[in-house]
Parts: C-alpha cells; structure tokens; sequence
C-alpha cells in the first residue's frame, strides 16, 4: 500500500479526518465545510501516530536531505517535530504564533543558527496562510527554509497559489482527493459525495456543494 492511502486509511480510522458533507462544519473564518481534520488525535493512537512519523521521517530522507534541523508550527507541529526528529537524530525547535511578551521575547524556541538548513514540520495545510508566516519568521532570522514536510493538505487554490508565491516547497503524507476516495471505498460516504468535496475543495467560498 502507498503511503498517501496508508495515512488516509489511519486518518480516517481514528476519526483525524472526519467526512460530514450532509451537515457542514463551520470553520473559524466562516467558511462551511465537509470536513473536519485534527491530526492531533494521532498523538493518542500510537499505531497510527508510529505510521505517521515514520512516513514524515521519510520525507525528510528523500526530499531533504540536507536538512540540520526541524522546526514545528505552533501548536499542532511541535510534537510531530519533535518526534520525527527523534528518529532522525535531528536537532528541533518550533515558532510561536507571536513572540512571547515576557522573557526573551522569542518567537522562535531552540537554537537557531544563520544559514541553517530547516524543513518546516505542519499538521494541516487549507489556505496556507500560517504556515507561510512561520517561513517567513525562519527566513527573517536567517534560516535558508528547505520546505514543509506536512500530515494532511486540501490542495485548495489558495493554498497552492501561496506556496508558489512564497517559494516554498510541501511534501504532504497525504490529501484531500485521497483521503475522499478512500472514503468512499470504505464506506464513510458515498461515491457521489466525492464530486461534492471537490467542489468544496476548488472554491471554498461557493457552497452550491451543499444543495446537490
């Protein structure tokens, strides 16, 4: 099995990604939605969390190779992160969303040298507005950003049209087009649902999906 439908059959099993085309949830942002993700819930099932970093590990392997060390998003990055680099024998630190307002006033925890070498390590990516900050942060404190290294993306316009434009990379585990067919096949929602999804997906803020 490849390792895109391996993580989406462990996303789906544990609920991480959960399919509910017939009564949307609403994002933050307003947007309705035919799915829910929130990989933190691989932490709590250690198969799948096994499957997960292992698969993260290897992106590392194969796409960065010259990578010096890891860094999580805050908060849903840092475990990964840390867990990864753990098997890779990798230094790790994280970005906060904003630097603290006491101590050092650091957005940037661990170590960090000029010119490291960095792979970004995400949960999730939909529009990709956060994780392109955390890039941004790394690139101002001098780091050269290899890439991303993420669980799950949507593969929405948006986000893609954010990463081109900020030059960055993303290797993601899997997405959205095949956590849906996977979906199907097993029987968490039916075959026309998947045209409905993907209209979701190619423009979010048009919910005629949710009539058909």
């Amino acid at each position: 099995m490849d390792t895109k439908k391996l993580i989406a059959k462990d996303l789906l099993s544990i609920g991480a990604v959960f399919f509910r085309p017939d009564e949307p949830f609403t994002w933050a942002s307003g947007i309705k939605s035919p799915v829910y993700c929130d990989n933190r819930l691989t932490l709590t099932a250690p198969d799948v969390r096994n499957d997960v970093e292992n698969a993260l590990a290897d992106v590392i392997k194969t796409y960065y190779p010259e990578c010096q060390k890891l860094m999580g998003t805050s908060t849903a990055g840092i475990a990964h992160a840390a867990i990864t680099a753990h098997i890779l024998g990798l230094p790790m630190g994280y970005v906060r969303s904003g630097a603290k307002d006491h101590g050092r006033n650091n957005q940037i925890e661990g170590k960090l040298d000029k010119g490291e070498k960095v792979v970004v390590i995400e949960d999730l990516i939909s529009t990709g507005g956060s994780v392109i900050e955390v890039v941004n942060t790394l690139r101002e404190a001098g780091a050269e950003v290899l890439g991303i290294a993420s669980i799950f993306t949507y593969g929405m316009k948006k986000g893609l049209e954010r990463l081109n434009d900020s030059d960055v990379k993303n290797i993601s585990l899997t997405d959205f087009d095949v956590i849906a067919s996977v979906a199907a096949e097993e029987g968490y929602i039916s075959l026309p649902d998947i045209e409905r999804l993907k209209a979701f997906r190619d423009n979010p803020s048009d919910e005629s999906w949710i009539t058909k």
